[in-house]
């Protein structure tokens, strides 16, 4: 673990203990996370002593939740399901593999973030199969997005209504509610207009937020979890810096006996 590491563990523990964190979240979706990156996330969340949480590629993504066990993710979370037969394919595929895998303790979670999923969502309650799910995340980005809204948007009446909607049909199923999209210091009203017990955690692109505790120091816990996301993204970088440059002397070696 390099310097940058152990002060991202730092970090996260100052988080987990003064801003209630409780996990931190690697993308093969949107971010198209390498496996050796989410390997490095997850050393980190286990050495701060948090949920490592993963969002596969699709909704039967096989090859991503093989990948997910392999690194002993705590939450598996499926983007963009939009209907009834998607989340029916997503828990299937998802129960087998683990299953086939003799994994008991992974929580199953859908990113619900389009209009199209909000029109659909209370038949995707009514499936067989719902049991096996154990909550949402409200994806605000990408449902403005759907609404001919832009990023500018996300706090917006629309939005908030439409994931105030979701929110309680989801309780009253069971499940837990997350809440993500362009999460910044704007976004605090928007929290608190959710009912006692209807929003169990705010997500950052990185970093996972307990609810409502985590609202108090709302100001001074988003900073540190930008800083964070800083600091993984410098680390990547030299990472990958290091191995382009690695063969630069090698290069010019065979260079020069080619061309002198």
């Amino acid at each position: 673990m390099n310097c940058l590491e152990k002060k991202m563990v730092q970090l996260l523990r100052e988080l987990r203990e003064d801003h209630h964190v409780s996990g931190v979240k690697a993308e093969f979706e949107t971010e198209g996370t390498r496996l050796t990156e989410a390997m490095r996330l997850k050393e980190i969340s286990l050495k701060a002593g948090v949920d490592f949480n993963l969002k596969i590629a699709g909704c039967e993504a096989i090859r991503d939740i093989f990948d997910a066990v392999n690194l002993g993710v705590d939450r598996l979370i499926a983007p963009m399901v939009e209907t009834a037969y998607a989340l029916q394919k997503y828990l299937r595929a998802a129960r087998r593999v683990l299953a086939d895998q003799g994994v008991e303790d992974v929580e199953l979670l859908v990113n619900i973030e389009t209009i199209t999923a909000c029109e659909n969502f209370q038949e995707m309650l009514a499936i067989p199969e719902i049991k096996s799910l154990h909550g949402i995340v409200i994806g605000r980005m990408d449902l403005a997005c759907s609404l001919g809204l832009t990023r500018q948007d996300v706090n917006s009446k629309q939005v908030l209504d439409l994931a105030l909607s979701l929110a309680k049909k989801a309780k009253a199923a069971g499940l837990t509610v997350a809440i993500g999209g362009a999460v910044s210091l704007d976004s605090l009203p928007f929290f608190k207009m959710f009912c006692q017990g209807h929003f169990d955690r705010f997500e950052t692109r990185k970093v996972i937020f307990d609810c409502p505790q985590a609202l108090d120091n709302f100001s001074l816990a988003l900073p540190k979890a930008i800083e964070f996301e800083l600091l993984w993204l410098e680390n990547k970088k030299n990472y990958y810096g290091a191995i382009v440059r690695e063969d630069d002397r090698r290069l010019e070696i065979l260079h020069n006996l080619l061309f002198g």
